[in-house]
This record gives C-alpha cells, sequence and structure tokens, in this order.
C-alpha cells in the first residue's frame, strides 16, 4: 500500500500489523522522497487515508487497489500512483501480499510552483487515480537514481520527475479504463505470475489461463487496467530491472541480458534500444555521469 503520508506519524495502535513503513531517503524545502513497504494481504481490512500532500508513488513491485475520487486503479510494477493534497484514499490488496513504492512528495505550495508551468496551472490537480506505465518516464533511472543522487542533483531530480508527469497528465494520458472487481482479482494473478517468472518463458495463452480468461477477453482487459499490453509490460518488466543493475552494476551487459530472458544479446540491445533510446552501454554510462 503506497502511504503518501507518512505511517510513522499515525499512532502505531491506530494501524493493523504490516501496515506501510516508510523510510526516508532524502528531503529538502517542499519535497521529499520515502522507500514505503507494505506487508498487508487478503487478510487484512482496507481503511481509509488521507494524502497530506501531493504524491506521486513509483510502485516498484507487488500489486494493489487504490481507490481516490479521482477513480479506482489496479497498480503494478512502473506504474504511478497520484495522490492529491487532501483527498481521502483506500487501498487494498485482495489479491495478494505487499508491495513496494518510491513515494515522492510534495508541499502543495512548491507543486503549485511547479504546475504551474508544467501542466499550465497552480490550481492543477490530478484527473486520475494512477498514470500507467509510460516510456516518456525514466522509471529505470528514477529508482536507481533516488539512491545514488543527494543534495542539488537530487532536488532537481525530484522537480523533473514532477515536470514529466505533469506534462504527460496534461496532455491527456492519464485515462484508463475500470476492470470489474473479479478481472482485476484475475489480472492482479497474471501479474504477480509475472513478476515472479519475469526471466522464463512467457505467454498469452498460459498467462490467460492463470487469469482464467480466454486470451481475448484477458489481452483486452489486461490493457484496460494497466494501460498497456502483457507484452509491453513484461518487456518493460525485463528492462526496468535490467537497467537498474547497468545503472547499480559493473556486471557484463551479456549477463545482464541472459538474466533478463535474452537467448541473444542482439535482442536485448535491439529491444534495449526501442525502449530507451540508446543503446545498453550508453544507457550505463549516462547514468553513472
Amino acid at each position: 500500500m503506497a502511504n503518501l503520508h507518512d505511517p510513522g506519524s499515525e499512532p502505531a495502535a491506530t494501524l493493523p500489523a504490516g501496515a506501510p513503513v516508510a523510510h526516508e531517503i532524502a528531503a529538502g524545502n517542499g519535497w521529499r522522497v520515502s522507500d514505503v513497504v507494505c506487508r498487508l494481504g487478503p487478510q487484512d481490512r482496507p481503511f481509509e487515508e488521507r494524502h497530506e500532500e501531493v504524491g506521486l508513488a513509483l510502485v516498484v513491485g507487488g500489486s494493489f487497489r487504490y481507490r481516490a475520487d479521482t477513480g479506482r486503479a489496479l497498480l503494478y510494477p512502473g506504474a504511478f500512483l497520484l495522490g492529491n493534497e487532501g483527498a481521502c484514499f483506500v487501498c487494498g490488496h485482495e489479491h495478494g501480499v505487499g508491495d513496494r513504492c518510491l513515494a515522492f512528495h510534495f508541499a502543495p505550495d512548491f507543486f503549485a510552483e511547479i504546475a504551474a508551468t508544467a501542466a499550465g496551472s497552480s490550481r492543477y490537480r490530478f484527473p486520475a487515480a494512477m498514470l500507467p506505465a509510460n516510456r516518456s518516464l525514466p522509471l529505470p533511472r528514477v529508482e536507481a537514481g533516488t539512491r545514488a543522487r543527494r543534495g542539488m542533483a537530487m532536488e532537481e531530480w525530484v522537480i523533473r520527475l514532477g515536470e514529466t508527469v505533469l506534462a504527460i497528465l496534461a496532455g491527456g494520458g492519464g485515462g484508463i479504463a475500470e476492470p470489474s472487481s473479479r478481472d482485476r482479482r484475475r489480472i492482479s494473478d497474471a501479474i504477480r505470475h509475472i513478476e515472479e517468472n519475469s526471466q522464463g518463458k512467457l505467454d498469452l495463452a498460459g498467462l490467460s489461463r492463470i487469469a482464467r480468461m480466454s486470451r481475448y477477453h484477458f489481452l483486452r482487459t489486461f490493457r484496460g487496467a494497466l494501460g498497456l499490453t502483457p507484452y509491453q509490460f513484461v518487456l518493460s518488466l525485463r528492462m526496468r530491472r535490467a537497467a537498474v543493475r547497468l545503472c547499480a552494476g559493473t556486471e557484463p551487459i551479456s549477463e545482464i541480458a541472459f538474466d533478463a530472458g535474452f537467448g541473444d544479446l542482439s535482442t536485448f540491445n535491439h529491444r534495449f534500444r526501442e525502449i530507451f533510446g540508446m543503446s545498453p552501454g550508453a544507457y550505463r554510462r549516462a547514468g553513472r555521469s
């Protein structure tokens, strides 16, 4: 559950066991970044909370249901939860246990200043509950960069992330279709299977069996819920994990490619360039700079 206010500010007695725990990574004037880990599951009853600040939360692992006044969404790795300041919300884990998010908090005045330029209005409010995984957002660098940057570099990074998200949303890229409760549960089963087996062989027939749907209904429902196809999600997950390793480590690119489920380096290089606009080697050098 991606609590965008600080769970530590609540009295311990009011929070269920396994409730989100936020570890602050960095903070500055009007912003802060937290690593939020939740271990709630289907046995835990969802409870209402409130966004004390404007928040973005990049889902790094797991999936969960999110409901706010802007709509409902099934959050998954690579997607952003969108939280308006002062809005009440409910998260739930009917389909599995736990999740992990990188949460970016903005003080209302600071967010208004960014929104005035990036979205054309200082009174901008998120129109949707979720921003689907989007190739315009450098997600692996968001994940790796929040741990590598400090001081002014981190503040510039957070502001740039806010600008990019706002620019995408202001262009009309935030809305998605809402699946039924039963379909959300089934799609979530498929998401978790993909997460656990992303390096193995995955196909539409196998995933649709896990979701207990026909291939066509699964494909249509998956795309409506997540904003991208199962293949795009699998590729995005593999590439995101590979890109994090490129930024954070010194392993040979060939080893990262094979671990990501690619049988040959040329295919990995081609797919990587399609998604990130540069070769894996160039991406590693740019990340380190």
